[in-house]
């Protein structure tokens, strides 16, 4: 237990002066500070200024523990509903969360094609979180940030990134930004299809072509408005293309790439540096394989060009080689183009988005899966994550969920494997999944996990908790469904 001194110019007195090793206030300190939000909100001025004394007397608390203790950050992952714009809702679940012993706090500020916004100061494109009549205009997002400083917190915005939500692929004049695969699918018939592994809540996922420049405009306009809010840092998710399910989590073929939007199309054309090198390109994506009979066509139409040649292609200087060698060869070439092609897309949108906030000097940081970016046999992880090229500068928050039993072993090789792959400077703070003193969905406690990180990684000074809803079941579920006004 850490002692720490209060004091009060009021005569507060509170139940008790420690708080835990994880900063964790006591049962006591939790209670008093609940009576006195509760009659603050009935409106008795007295109740007020002795609540917010202690609030600002808990801030300080958990200043000064974090300060001592590692990790130095931890932060909690949390939703917010219409309900928490009735008085006292949003102060009674900011002081749950500093009551836990967190000085951080991920707002979702973008999820299902829904802004955390005001209805007139939102970007036309994005419909607002709260949409209860009476309180369109409630500017929720600018709220929790101000009372989260109050509280001691920094408060992050929470964004989906290239999953922009069923309501945006419903717009007719939309439907050019929507990422299609082979099969002219968007992700939502490829989802209907059973080809998408569908997690919880994400039936209605929709990804966008990360190569549209609408697609591109329309997300920027949505940082820049939040960034307008001045969060302590931006965090983007769904930085990849959907998971496949089953056979399909593997990307074996092009066809299973999210290249087949025009835009991206387009732009794996024009990756083509000379006419040899384009009409492959063609043939590859039209079919899925080039023919001996098509390397013969285009050596015939194209008799001045020596080598079909694409971006990062490297000719053949070995002398002219067997026709089927050589469409061996270009075959192979044009598939690792098109994984290339694929990839870049997400890590040259992920670098637009974040220029709003990186303008105003707001840090930003990227939410990935460690597994999203591997070769998978002669395929690759379907959701095609590249977060070992993400842009330098930016904070790395691996979702480190990996579940193995009473072990944690496999939980620390994912972490160790980002670790190693990481830059000098790069921030890397892990979210682990669960609950503090019990396993939860396969997930060990709290303690355990964070007692495994410290061991290995002793440098790593930031841990996020993966979610307010687990830990406070209750809170979320009355929250979400409360009826206002």
């Amino acid at each position: 237990m850490i002692g720490l001194g209060v004091e009060s110019a009021l005569g507060l007195k509170p139940a008790q002066a420690q708080i835990s090793s994880y900063c964790q206030q006591s049962a006591a300190a939790i209670a008093q500070k609940d009576l006195l939000r509760q009659a603050a909100a009935t409106g008795d001025p007295s109740a007020e200024v002795q609540y917010r004394a202690l609030v600002a007397n808990h801030a300080e608390m958990l200043r000064r523990c974090r300060a001592q203790v590692w990790p130095q950050n931890t932060a909690t992952w949390l939703r917010l509903y219409a309900c928490d714009t009735k008085p006292g809702v949003l102060e009674s679940v900011l002081d749950r969360i500093v009551d836990r012993g967190y000085n951080q706090v991920y707002i979702e500020t973008f999820y299902h094609g829904r802004a955390l916004l005001p209805a007139a100061n939102n970007p036309t494109v994005w419909p607002s979180q709260i949409n209860t009549p009476g309180l369109e205009q409630a500017d929720l997002l600018a709220t929790v940030i101000r009372k989260g400083h109050e509280r001691g917190l920094k408060v992050y915005a929470w964004l989906f990134t290239m999953n922009f939500g069923y309501p945006y692929s419903q717009r007719p004049d939309r439907q050019a930004a929507l990422a299609r695969n082979g099969l002219s699918q968007d992700s939502l018939m490829a989802t209907s299809d059973l080809t998408i592994d569908v997690g919880a809540g994400e039936s209605d996922a929709t990804f966008i072509d990360p190569y549209n420049s609408l697609a591109q405009q329309d997300y920027r306009q949505l940082v820049a408005a939040i960034a307008q809010r001045r969060p302590d840092g931006v965090l983007f998710d769904y930085i990849r293309y959907p998971k496949g399910a089953g056979g399909a989590s593997v990307a074996r073929r092009v066809q299973d790439l999210w290249i087949y939007g025009e835009a991206s199309q387009m732009a794996l054309l024009q990756r083509a540096l000379n006419h040899k090198g384009q009409e492959l390109i063609q043939q590859f994506l039209s079919k899925g394989y080039i023919t001996a009979a098509d390397l013969a066509l285009v050596d015939k139409h194209y008799p001045q060009e020596a080598e079909p040649l694409w971006q990062g292609r490297v000719p053949n200087t070995k002398g002219t080689l067997p026709l089927e060698q050589r469409r061996i060869q270009l075959q192979f070439d044009l598939w690792q183009l098109s994984l290339a092609h694929a990839m870049q897309g997400i890590v040259d949108f992920l670098s637009l988005a974040a220029l709003p906030a990186q303008r105003q000097g707001i840090p930003v940081g990227a939410v990935f899966f460690p597994g999203g970016n591997q070769s998978i046999g002669q395929g690759y992880d379907s959701r095609l994550q590249p977060w070992d090229r993400f842009p330098k500068g930016i904070e790395w928050h691996p979702m480190v969920y990996s579940t193995c039993g009473e072990d944690t072993r496999c939980l620390v090789d994912e972490l160790n494997r980002v670790i190693q792959q990481a830059s000098p400077g790069t921030q890397v703070q892990p979210a682990l999944a669960g609950i503090w003193q019990q396993s939860i969905r396969d997930h060990l406690p709290l303690e355990i996990q964070m007692q495994a990180i410290r061991q290995v990684a002793p440098q790593i000074n930031s841990v996020s908790h993966f979610a307010y809803s687990w830990q406070e079941p209750k809170s979320d579920s009355d929250r979400r469904s409360c009826r206002v006004p």
